[in-house]
Order: C-alpha cells, then sequence, then structure tokens
C-alpha cells in the first residue's frame, strides 16, 4: 500500500502534495478521488470550470455533507445518552451543527488557508468556512463511505473539537437557532411581539409570533418580549421538525 500511495504523491503537483497530505492530516484517512475534496474548497464566488463539467463549487457537496452530519450525529448522540428522551437528543444535535460552532472548528482545523472565494470577501464574517467543513463531510462520504466517515466526524470532529456532555448542558437559545436556520436555508425569519395588559393581570405579559416567509410557525407567552420570542421560536422548531 505505501509504495503506491507514495507514487499518487509524486504525481501531483507542488500545492496538490501539500493539500493531499492536508486532508490526510485533518480527516485521517488517505483520499481516493482528490476532485471531490478540491470541489469541497470552492465556494460559489469563486466558481471554476471542470473540464465536461462546466462551473462547480461546492454548494452540492454542502448540501449532501449537512445531511450527512445531522445523522451521524443524531447516531452518536443517540449511543452516547441511551437515557435521554428525544427532545434533549435534539436540542443537544441543533446545538452540534450550530452555523458558529462549525465555523470555529472548521478555522481551528485550518480550512481558511484552501477555501477558494472572492478576495474581498471575509469568511471571518460569513459561514463559508462552516459550509466548507459540510462540502469537506459530503466528499468524504462520497469518496469513503458512511462507515469512514461516522469515524472521521466522530474522532476528527467531536472527540477533538467538542465536549458532548459540557455542550449537553448549555441552554438552547431558541431564537438564534431559528435564525441561524433561515440563514443557511435562504427563508426570512421575523418575530412579531405585542404586549398584553389585562386588567387582572398586575404584571404585562407578552406574545411573540415566529414568522418564516411570511409563515406562521410558531407563537409563545412570556413575561418579558425575550421569553416569549425564545417560546415562539422553539415551537417554530418543532414545527420545522415535522415538515
Amino acid at each position: 500500500m505505501i509504495k503506491p500511495l507514495l507514487h499518487i504523491i509524486k504525481l501531483l503537483p507542488f500545492k496538490g502534495k501539500k493539500f493531499y497530505n492536508f486532508i490526510w492530516s485533518a480527516t485521517g484517512l488517505r483520499p481516493n478521488n482528490m476532485e471531490l475534496y478540491q470541489q469541497a474548497m470552492v465556494h460559489k464566488s469563486a466558481m471554476i470550470k471542470a473540464n465536461k463539467k462546466g462551473f462547480i463549487n461546492n454548494e452540492r457537496l454542502e448540501y449532501l455533507g449537512d445531511a450527512i452530519l445531522g445523522a451521524i450525529v443524531a447516531e452518536i448522540l443517540f449511543e452516547q445518552f441511551p437515557n435521554k428522551n428525544e427532545g434533549f437528543l435534539t436540542k443537544t444535535r441543533a446545538r452540534i451543527v450550530n452555523r458558529n460552532l462549525l465555523n470555529n472548528i472548521a478555522y481551528q482545523m485550518g480550512l481558511q488557508h484552501w477555501v477558494k472565494m472572492q478576495s474581498q470577501i471575509d469568511a471571518s464574517q460569513t459561514s463559508i468556512l462552516g459550509d466548507a467543513l459540510e462540502a469537506l463531510i459530503g466528499a468524504v462520504y462520497v469518496d469513503k463511505g458512511y462507515s469512514k466517515c461516522k469515524a472521521f466526524i466522530q474522532k476528527r470532529l467531536i472527540d477533538k473539537y467538542i465536549n458532548l456532555h459540557s455542550i449537553a448542558k448549555k441552554d438552547t437559545n431558541y431564537k438564534s437557532i431559528l435564525i441561524e436556520w433561515g440563514q443557511k436555508h435562504k427563508k426570512n425569519v421575523n418575530f412579531v411581539t405585542e404586549e398584553i395588559h389585562e386588567a387582572s393581570e398586575l404584571t404585562a405579559t407578552f406574545i411573540a409570533r415566529a414568522i418564516i416567509n411570511e409563515e406562521l410557525l410558531g407563537e409563545g407567552e412570556g413575561y418579558s418580549k425575550k421569553e416569549a420570542q425564545q417560546n415562539a421560536a422553539h415551537q417554530a422548531l418543532q414545527s420545522l421538525e415535522e415538515i
């Protein structure tokens, strides 16, 4: 196995060798189809021309990686927390696939040195690195299959960058999760909040509505605007799980 591998590396251009070694180091896997991993690093702002394939970017691999990451994280949590209910597992998965966390992991991995994008874009102010990480997951899945992709996510992402038991104890910011979902799926997320005064009540209450693309998906009450919006966002997220 070693001689063929060294032969492959020698055939790659210098930058190709460095990228090959980066992927090997980051995933713990020896890439078979390097084109997949190269495509995973191409943001749509810097689409490249590929022979017979037209222009390519990482959006398709990102779509696949997003789905695979969600499924594998769900499986890992199911195995790690056998006595926890569906609500706990869903909330914890949402915290792990959180866009800010994925951006941070991608940065720690060094993806910013390999992602191709327009030079004027500041990746730290976007989801580009997190998207590239999901595209990388998609590339690993296509290249190596489910079991090795799961091993990559478990050993090289979760074990290295995430404390499952710590993240499971954090309070969930449902509003933030819903807004991030909207940004990722290009949906408009708005909250309409009104204050209600009842003659029999000494304090005011608030009612908030979570509206996605002009459709009411969640409603919540609270003794503050924040509490009402969190409850509305929570209901909206539950509705999205059922769609």
